[in-house]
């Protein structure tokens, strides 16, 4: 999965599905790209996952918490309303997650915001 630089945020996202290899992955890349670039935000945009499971709750709220001691503020952003459903379902609270509806949103609320041109600006 790629990991875009904006900055001193790291964006990605995540796809349809997440499994162990995969999940493991990202935390290795996640984080050694927080230490390297000296990110102090990450969004995680999971606007394109259609289910979710315990695994895959688990392995978010550890990217979270992985981010985080590292030093990176983390927003999982553009859940969708069937994914949030499913969570409360299954009893599972993403604990220490912050959330945002959509990706600008999220970018936002790390401190970007677009201009009057549409590019985005770090402040």
């Amino acid at each position: 999965m790629p990991i875009l630089r904006l900055g001193d945020t790291l964006v990605t996202g995540l796809l349809n599905e997440l499994d162990d290899k995969q999940a493991t992955a990202l935390a290795e890349e996640l984080t050694a790209r927080i230490a390297e670039d000296r990110a102090r935000g990450v969004l995680l945009d999971i606007s394109r996952l259609e289910i979710i499971d315990s695994f895959v709750a688990r392995a978010l709220m550890e990217l979270s918490t992985m981010a985080q001691l590292l030093g990176a503020r983390v927003i999982v952003a553009g859940m969708r309303p069937s994914v949030a459903i499913t969570l409360v379902e299954l009893g599972i609270e993403l604990t220490g997650v912050e959330t945002a509806l959509n990706a600008e949103e999220g970018m936002s609320a790390l401190g970007w915001h677009r201009t009057r041109d549409g590019r985005g600006s770090g402040e």
